[in-house]
């Protein structure tokens, strides 16, 4: 289990209780398009999904609102994803998140790959209610930094992606989200290759009502073995 805060649209600042953390795969609503990601993946050797959307579950203590995280090796990246919280005070509340995730490992097993990175997230969150009407206008994008050079990694809308409630029900087969569950809900294909960096930065901008939600974390290789 694992504690973050949440503050909520300028409203109120709860603590919550994450007891399970779930990882979309193959989220996206174009089927042709989920077919196309899964055969350049298969190229690198990550096998077929048995069925999609596919969850992965990871220790919820892999949350982090950190400035850095720790990673093995130089062949990892992060992703941009919209994050879902349920709150028995607000409903559903929308974050921003990255998978980071390494891609090494990924390439034989894509559980194992999930589990091995920590899930840099934002602390503030928006409610759903408030971004319903124009959800597939949400913009996700996320840069890698390599030393003071910041490149556009991806970007896309939430409408390439499934909608949130319909991710709901295909995961719970109910229509609301179980309290002290946090679901990463997919991400957008990469500009160029899957490439790792010094940092990265994620971005959920809402152009309705001109808001954006950002963080940006450093990523430290930690030694081998001596």
């Amino acid at each position: 289990m694992s504690e973050i805060t949440c503050n909520v649209a300028g409203r109120s600042t709860l603590a919550v209780s994450v007891d399970t953390l779930v990882m979309a795969g193959w989220a996206g609503r174009d089927a042709a398009k989920v077919e196309s990601h899964i055969l350049e993946l298969a190229e690198l050797g990550v096998k077929r999904p048995k069925s999609t959307p596919c969850f992965y579950r990871v220790a919820p203590s892999l949350l982090t609102a950190g400035q850095t995280i720790d990673v093995l090796g130089s062949n990892s990246s992060g992703e941009v994803e919209v994050a879902l919280l349920s709150s028995s005070t607000h409903g559903l509340l929308i974050g921003v998140g990255s998978d980071h995730t390494d891609r090494e490992v990924e390439a034989y097993d894509i559980s194992v790959s999930k589990q091995m990175c920590d899930k840099p997230i934002r602390a503030d969150w928006w409610l759903y209610d408030d971004l319903a009407s124009q959800w597939d206008q949400l913009v996700m994008r996320s840069w890698r930094w390599v030393g003071p050079r910041r490149e556009l990694y991806q970007e896309g809308t939430t409408a390439q992606l499934l909608d949130p409630l319909v991710l709901v029900r295909k995961l719970c087969t109910q229509d609301d989200l179980p309290g002290g569950t946090v679901v990463f809900c997919g991400t957008q294909p990469v500009i160029g290759r899957l490439v790792f960096g010094d940092a990265f930065e994620i971005e959920l901008h809402d152009p309705v009502l001109k808001r954006s939600r950002s963080h940006r974390y450093g990523v430290r290789t930690l030694p081998g073995a001596e």
